[in-house]
C-alpha cells in the first residue's frame, strides 16, 4: 500500500513538471493574444494592486506629509530663534550706537573747552518734583567739584552745582523754579547785548532773559551766550537761541525767550566747568 502512494505521488510530481514545462513554452512563445487563463490572472492582480495600492499610497503620503510637517516646524522653530537673536542684537548695536556717539559728544566738547577745566560726570539720580529740577552726579569735591560750577551737555548749559559732597554733588537746572537761579548772558551780534537769564516759562519751554536795554535790536535765532561777567560761570557756554523779544510790563527793559540749546529731561553724561583763572588764583593763594 505505501509503495502505491508513493508510486502515485511520483506520477503527479512528472506529471505537474511537464505541464509547467509546456505552460512555460506556451507563454515563451510569440502569439497576438492571452490565453484565458493568463487574461483571469492578470486581471485578477490588477484588480488586487489596484484594491492595494490606493490605501498604501494614502497611508504613505500621511506619513511624508506629518514628516513634511515636523520638518516645517522645527524649521519654524530656527528661524524664529534665529529673528529673536537678531531683534536683540539690533538692539544691543543701536544701544551702543546711541552710547558711542554721546561719548563721542562728550569727548568733543572737552577738547573745545581749553580755556575751561572740565570734569566728566554721569547722572545718578533725579529729583522727581519738578519745582526743584536737581539732578545728582558722581563726582564731588574730592573730584574738583565746586558749589556754583557751571554744568553742561554737549548741546549747552543745563544748569550749576548747587551743592557738593566727598564723592557727588546736586546740580540745579535752569528749568528750576527758583529766583536766585541767574545767569548773566549776552546775545551775540553786532553789538553785543547784555541780560540777565531769570527763570523759565514752561508754556513755552523757553529761558527768560531779562532786563535788556528797551532799545536793543534783537532779531529771531540769534545765539545767547554766558557773559562771565557774574563772577561764576565763565564766558561763552552755550545757552540758545531767540525765539521773541517783548517789551516788560513797565515797558522800560525787553525780555527775550530763549530757547535752550540743550535737553533738561533726557540727561545721561555732564561736564562740569570751572574757569582756569579761578584754578590759578587757587594756585597762587597755594
Amino acid at each position: 500500500m505505501p509503495k502505491f502512494f508513493l508510486n502515485k505521488r511520483l506520477i503527479i510530481l512528472l506529471v505537474s513538471i511537464m505541464v509547467l514545462v509546456a505552460l512555460i513554452g506556451f507563454s515563451l512563445k510569440e502569439r497576438n493574444e492571452l490565453s484565458w487563463m493568463e487574461k483571469f490572472v492578470k486581471d485578477t492582480v490588477v484588480f488586487m494592486q489596484s484594491i492595494v495600492h490606493k490605501p498604501a499610497q494614502f497611508v504613505a503620503g500621511f506619513f511624508e506629509n506629518v514628516n513634511d510637517l515636523r520638518h516645517t516646524y522645527e524649521e519654524n522653530k530656527r528661524l524664529k530663534e534665529h529673528l529673536e537673536q537678531y531683534v536683540l542684537l539690533q538692539s544691543e548695536v543701536e544701544s551702543l550706537k546711541k552710547e558711542n556717539e554721546r561719548l563721542r559728544e562728550l569727548l568733543n566738547k572737552k577738547e573745545s573747552l581749553r580755556d575751561f577745566v572740565a570734569i566728566q560726570a554721569t547722572v545718578i539720580g533725579r529729583n522727581p518734583d519738578r519745582w526743584e529740577e536737581t539732578l545728582i552726579v558722581n563726582k564731588g569735591s574730592q573730584h574738583g567739584v565746586k558749589k556754583d560750577m557751571a554744568v553742561i551737555t554737549p548741546q549747552g548749559l543745563i544748569g550749576k552745582v548747587r551743592s557738593v559732597s566727598p564723592f557727588s554733588a546736586t546740580v540745579q537746572l535752569l528749568s528750576a523754579k527758583n529766583r536766585q537761579n541767574r545767569i548773566s548772558a549776552f546775545i551775540q551780534g553786532d553789538e553785543n547785548v547784555f541780560g540777565l537769564i531769570e527763570g523759565y516759562d514752561e508754556e513755552r519751554e523757553a529761558l527768560l532773559l531779562k532786563r535788556i536795554p528797551y532799545d536793543a535790536k534783537i532779531e529771531k535765532g540769534q545765539r545767547v551766550f554766558t557773559s562771565g561777567l557774574g563772577g561764576i560761570f565763565p564766558k561763552g557756554l552755550f545757552i540758545g537761541e531767540v525765539e521773541e523779544v517783548v517789551a516788560d510790563e513797565y515797558g522800560l527793559t525787553q525780555i527775550a525767550y530763549i530757547k535752550p540749546a540743550a535737553n533738561f529731561y533726557d540727561i545721561d553724561d555732564v561736564i562740569i566747568v570751572k574757569r582756569k583763572i579761578e584754578m590759578s588764583q587757587e594756585e597762587e593763594e597755594q
